[in-house]
């Protein structure tokens, strides 16, 4: 069972570890209507308790682009067209992608040199495309099933419970 470890959740049971991030951050964001502070929140929460991340943030879409939104990491790349790299193959496709080795990725964009994995899931409001949950790791393979499964149900959350309305989104 995941248990608060000071103000940490231990991941030794990543189902639970998971479900209990989940309830954290529905609760954070649940308490906010402003949508960048409910994404800033996030990032803060995700990047907080998911070790081994050096990025943890969101891209949001805009006039048929990626921009970056509120993230924790490195300073990150501003604007990605849809299909290019892993965040905008991950939105045009709007299916969730989870590379073990970055460089082996087709078009590949290293806003941080010492990235090695990536996750990055779609986000939706109702059955429309709002942008991209991305995270990076420093070390190879480092989003296995088990992590790829609950970084989804995390992004579920964000696009469930996030207030889009108030981003100004087109």
């Amino acid at each position: 069972m995941s248990t608060f470890q000071g103000d940490r959740l231990d991941a030794s049971d990543s189902e639970n570890f998971y479900v209990s991030v989940a309830a954290s951050l529905e609760s954070l964001l649940a308490s906010e209507a402003d949508g960048i502070a409910q994404l800033a929140n996030a990032s803060a929460l995700l990047a907080h308790h998911i070790g081994r991340t050096n990025w943890v943030g969101f891209y949001l879409l805009r006039k048929g682009e990626l921009v970056v939104g509120p993230f924790q990491g490195k300073p990150a790349c501003t604007r990605i067209k849809l299909g290019r790299g892993v965040c905008g193959t991950a939105a045009q496709t709007q299916k969730t992608i989870v590379v073990d080795d970055v460089e082996s990725f087709p078009g590949h964009i290293a806003c941080d040199a010492a990235s090695k994995s990536e996750i990055v899931v779609p986000l939706f409001s109702g059955a429309e495309l709002v942008g991209v949950l991305d995270m990076d790791s420093p070390e190879a393979s480092r989003f296995g099933e088990a992590d790829a499964a609950g970084i989804v149900s995390l992004a579920r959350v964000v696009s469930r419970v996030v207030n889009w309305d108030t981003l100004g989104l087109a």
